[in-house]
């Protein structure tokens, strides 16, 4: 395997990647499972040429428990023995290093009792605070390797930037190791954030539903969103990956990369759903199918009527009730829907959780926004709030971002790194 250097697109910032390999055909069978071959991820490919690109550096990463080899070691048990890499120090997310912290936590500072390598906390955490954290850590490189699951408001991505732009003022070199995006990169779908709503769960103009890998989207950061000090940025891509894959495409195991995504599934569903977030209704945490389970109190069998009479392609919603065990309506028994996704490659999960919120509103007396418009921060704008309060339909609502989606798109292309 051999390295290239290049300066794609990031006025300012070096950036590298490794050349991909040849794979197999795609298959275009719709049976799960039915791959074209093992994908090797970014780490694999790194790994394989003996870690080159970090010789000579102090290493530090920003990964979770989604780092993991295709044989379900973890990354940073593998290369903390190995004489050919220097890692110093971990960096954990939301949720820690090794997982142990539910949504809006983080496991702190503290020494890996599998490694002893100091861990750095990072969630929360950007600008000078994050680059004084890489600065007193000692590492030349910082890479980063995490799962993503493809939504704007998954915060991992902007992990990713933060941690770019603190690099950036620290001084030190980055390095991205890409995953695949498990429901494809074959389309951005939804809004595109205002910046006036910008937050952890959305710091940059991009779609709601990007259609991106992590290396995708951190050349784009570089070049667009960091382009007045970019990082110099290095990329390791996947081979034997295509844009048609879904994660059970690529023979790789699945690790749940926050605690209320279990499976990918929950992924496919995960950027139109979790809107319901932004509601007094709950998402299903608490229950073995987050997002895919909605309901609330005092909602019956209309609302599951209401969605299916609106046909939307690839999927049907079941009469459902639950009760949460943690979360809204902890221990109660609530009424809602499950959402069934009987054809993958035609179901639009933004679309979908528009209709769903149209059809709860009108259907159940009880719907109401969180206080404090949350939605607007999942959505990036006021817009798909205000719309549906005036009564608007779902393609009403859909077609408002029409343009900026467009916009959105073109800039996309320009990032792409797959067939």
């Amino acid at each position: 395997m051999s390295l290239s250097r290049r300066g794609l697109l990031a006025a300012g910032g070096a950036v590298g990647a490794l050349a991909a390999t040849a794979a197999g055909s795609a298959t275009a069978a719709p049976a799960r499972g039915k791959g074209h071959g093992r994908v090797r991820t970014g780490f694999d490919r790194l790994a394989a040429d003996g870690y080159a690109l970090l010789k000579g550096e102090r290493v530090g990463i920003v990964t979770n428990p989604t780092g993991i080899t295709s044989d379900v070691r973890h990354i940073v048990d593998v290369m903390h023995p190995d004489e050919r890499v220097d890692l110093i120090a971990v960096f954990g997310p939301e949720h820690g290093f090794r997982g142990t912290a539910q949504a809006g936590g983080s496991e702190g500072r503290y020494d890996d009792p599998a490694t002893g390598l100091p861990v750095y906390d990072t969630y929360l955490k950007s600008g000078q605070a994050l680059a004084d954290v890489f600065t007193a850590s000692g590492v030349d490189t910082v890479v980063f390797d995490i799962q993503d699951a493809g939504a704007r408001f998954y915060t991992y991505i902007w992990t990713l930037y933060d941690c770019m732009e603190a690099a950036a003022l620290a001084g030190k070199r980055f390095v991205v190791l890409d995953r695949p995006n498990p429901v494809t990169g074959r389309a951005a779908l939804g809004p595109v954030l205002d910046p006036a709503f910008s937050t952890f769960v959305g710091r940059r103009e991009i779609s709601q539903a990007h259609g991106m890998t992590v290396t995708e989207l951190a050349l784009l950061f570089n070049a667009r969103f960091l382009a007045e000090r970019p990082v110099d940025l290095r990329i390791v891509k996947m081979s034997g990956w295509k844009r048609s894959d879904f994660f059970d495409a690529t023979g790789l195991p699945w690790v749940p990369p926050s605690p209320n995504m279990p499976t990918p599934d929950t992924a496919l569903v995960y950027s139109g759903t979790c809107l319901f977030e932004g509601t007094n209704l709950s998402e299903g945490r608490g229950t073995t199918r987050p997002f895919e389970l909605l309901g609330a109190e005092g909602i019956d069998h209309r609302w599951a009527a209401a969605v299916n009479a609106l046909g939307l392609p690839g999927v049907a919603f079941r009469e459902a009730y639950f009760a949460p065990t943690f979360s809204k309506f902890q221990g109660k028994t609530v009424g809602g829907v499950q959402l069934h996704v009987h054809d993958r490659e035609v179901f639009d999960p933004v679309r979908t959780g528009i209709a769903l919120l149209v059809t709860a509103k009108r259907t159940w007396s009880g719907f109401e926004w969180r206080s404090d418009n949350w939605i607007d921060k999942l959505t990036g704008n006021t817009r798909v709030r205000t719309m549906i309060d005036a009564g608007a339909d779902t393609d009403e609502v859909v077609g408002a971002w029409s343009k900026e989606l467009a916009a959105f798109r073109a800039v996309r292309k320009r990032y792409l790194q797959y067939r």
